[in-house]
């Protein structure tokens, strides 16, 4: 016979429930067939009830492992090749994919699973997406090279340095684990669809000061998507307000291939656009600020309209603006040169 289902201390809970309506006169046939169980196991619980912590709970120990340090670190080292070095077509491990290749395969993949955390100190990690089409080889070329040279630069013409973004809010909501009893799934009410009329469309940027090198932070939202005069009108307004602006975006095709920005650039020498290499969202901060928005404080926010969109998404890009040390967290999580010491 299996295990009943649940903890150590859920099952004592349950014979001593059970005792109890006993004691309080309830028939054990009754009392069982509540429970689920045999009568004759309600009468057994009874009987164990007269002894001293006859009901108290007794967790099965886990099972012993039969693989000694030196077997596991093998383990391990064979298994820092990657998956793919092992036949997978990606370098994702699985603890299915663990025990087919290197545990005997009568081993439960939730015991390997324990393995592997408690005894090698491996844990549950979800992987960084990475673009086949991005050129490491020129990344770290721009890196190394030309972001060093777009900072003196910069600092040259004693101007801000901003890292600019546009993404997009829908109704949809961005969906993330919660907390619940178990086996009780919330449930999330919300549109089921997405649609160009149920977003905002933001343009934001992470700026560093010339002088103090202290971080800022400014954005815009829009109920159409972003076209070049948008991305005009972004800079103008910075123009305004920070006259020498140096300002770092993707290849995206409303940033310098756009003939409106291009024209604009023309007639204003303090703002300079400097090109990301492609597909590089971890070396922009903005993306963090993005990140940490759509996915945490916003995760699962149902919103009625665009109305209370609006609003929320407002609400908490005002609270990064003024948590400079927050942005100083995403400028340095891109490592990037020369960005380390902002203040």
């Amino acid at each position: 016979m299996s295990r009943p289902v649940g903890t150590a201390d859920e099952l004592e809970r349950r014979r001593k429930r059970a005792v109890q309506a006993v004691t309080d006169g309830q028939p054990r046939a009754t009392v069982a067939q509540v429970l689920g169980v045999h009568y004759r196991t309600v009468a057994r619980w009874v009987r164990a009830a007269r002894k001293p912590g006859g009901l108290d709970a007794r967790p099965q120990p886990a099972p012993a492992s039969g693989l000694t340090d030196a077997d596991l670190r093998k383990r391990e080292g064979l298994l820092t090749k990657g998956a793919k070095a092992h036949g997978w077509h990606n370098e994702l491990w699985t603890a299915a994919r663990v025990v087919e290749r290197h545990f005997d395969i009568r081993d439960h993949p939730e015991h390997v699973r324990k393995i592997l955390k408690r005894r090698l100190g491996w844990t549950s990690q979800k992987p960084r997406r990475k673009a086949r089409e991005r050129d490491d080889t020129a990344v770290a070329r721009w890196v190394g090279d030309e972001f060093p040279r777009i900072v003196r630069g910069a600092w040259r013409r004693s101007a801000y340095l901003m890292f600019l973004d546009e993404p997009g809010f829908f109704l949809t909501p961005t969906v993330r684990r919660t907390l619940a009893p178990r086996g009780k799934t919330p449930v999330l009410e919300a549109r089921d669809r997405r649609d160009r009329r149920d977003r905002w469309s933001a343009i934001s940027g992470v700026t560093v000061s010339p002088v103090a090198g202290r971080p800022g932070r400014y954005f815009d939202l829009l109920d159409h998507n972003v076209h070049g005069e948008d991305v005009v009108a972004f800079l103008a307004e910075l123009h305004r307000r920070l006259g020498r602006v140096t300002v770092v975006w993707d290849r995206n095709q409303i940033h310098s291939k756009s003939k409106v920005v291009r024209a604009w650039l023309a007639g204003h020498p303090d703002v300079v656009a400097e090109d990301f290499p492609g597909y590089v969202p971890d070396l922009n901060p903005d993306e963090g600020v993005w990140g940490w928005t759509r996915y945490g404080r916003l995760a699962n926010l149902a919103a009625a309209d665009k109305d209370e969109l609006w609003d929320r998404v407002v609400d908490e890009l005002i609270e990064v603006k003024f948590r400079p040390n927050l942005l100083r967290g995403f400028i340095q999580q891109t490592r990037l040169p020369g960005l380390a010491l902002v203040a």
